[in-house]
């Protein structure tokens, strides 16, 4: 899934995107781990993940192999000390073979460690502990691309290391150090765990947007457009400010004609309605998880009155603002 040269004809000529905008544009990622598991199996066994929709899923697998099987029945081979994100989660399951039975995993006895950390044993005692054991770090994850969110829609249901740790080797000490961890069980290994589960689920979205896979055209095409992707910055790290086509062309160099079309054929929608959109994303994003009051997050993103505000937000959310308020509230969202 990281091959640049089958998934993107242009990356064969070289045209990459632009490093420096690739680490703004990602500066608001958020990968936060809102539960974690260490898993011990012994073949045969089925264990059923059905988190949260919306919520990203990663796994680590520390001895193996295990079969990651999505809905349908589509299987992924994961050997020793590989690695899978699910960005958007869903349901799926490990198992030790193709059409075996699963249980949710939710529901096997599990002891915590700390805050976080659970451990959880899908084998007899005797098992536990033999050769023929397998064990996984699981992570359910709260993954938020900030003003880039749209991109977490775009990406593949399944995200494999595969060819990962060949293009990025600096990966391959952080996959070890997670490998003995999970293994050896040492004083503070949960909390290192985590850490380097965030890590880890890091480098695997930096290197697709990186590569350009899966069906972000628009958004690649854009990064290798260093003109452009000045453009796309500046509206991302400042959404609130009254920007005019005229004021995003000279950022571009372009006359407004120039930049209109090429934004356009880039993105697929107008310079306003992009900032709209991406005003109101973010809007729905801080009411909804930060608790923001709706004036505030109204004033923020520039809008002199509330009632403006909630037009278009409505328009773009298919929701007032007050909705995401009051779910946000009784805890639905």
């Amino acid at each position: 899934m990281f091959d640049r040269k089958s998934e993107n004809p242009a990356a064969s000529a070289g045209a990459y995107p632009d490093p420096d905008l690739v680490s703004e544009l990602l500066m608001g990622m958020r990968l936060v781990g809102l539960e974690y598991r260490r898993i011990e199996a012994t073949p045969p066994f089925g264990l059923a993940f059905g988190e949260v929709e919306g919520r990203a899923q990663f796994h680590f697998i520390a001895r193996g192999p295990v079969y990651l099987r999505m809905p349908g029945g589509l299987l992924h081979t994961m050997e020793t000390g590989s690695a899978v994100l699910l960005p958007r989660g869903g349901p799926h399951a490990l198992v030790s073979s193709c059409d075996i039975a699963c249980q949710d995993v939710r529901a096997l006895e599990s002891k915590p460690i700390c805050a976080s950390v659970s451990t959880i044993k899908a084998c007899d005692n005797e098992a536990c502990g033999s050769d023929g054991r397998i064990l996984v770090f699981s992570g359910c994850m709260e993954f938020d691309l900030g003003g880039l969110h749209p991109l977490v829609g775009m990406m593949p249901e399944v995200m494999l290391v595969g060819t990962l740790s060949d293009r990025y080797p600096e990966i391959l000490p952080m996959l070890e150090a997670m490998e003995r961890e999970t293994r050896t069980a040492r004083a503070g290994f949960a909390g290192i765990l985590a850490r380097l589960a965030d890590v880890v689920a890091a480098f695997i979205v930096r290197a697709w947007v990186e590569c350009g896979c899966g069906d972000a055209t628009g958004w690649i095409a854009a990064l290798r457009d260093p003109r452009l992707g000045r453009v796309l910055v500046a509206l991302h790290n400042a959404p609130g400010h009254d920007w005019t086509v005229a004021e995003l062309a000279e950022r571009m160099g372009a006359s407004r004609s120039v930049f209109a079309e090429r934004f356009l054929e880039v993105t697929g929608m107008t310079p306003v309605r992009y900032l709209t959109e991406l005003r109101m994303r973010l809007a729905s994003q801080w009411i909804a998880r930060d608790r923001m009051p709706i004036e505030t997050a109204a004033l923020r993103l520039g809008y002199g009155s509330q009632a403006a505000f909630s037009r278009a937000f409505k328009r773009v959310m298919g929701h007032p603002p007050r909705s995401f308020a009051s779910a946000a509230a009784a805890g639905a969202v």
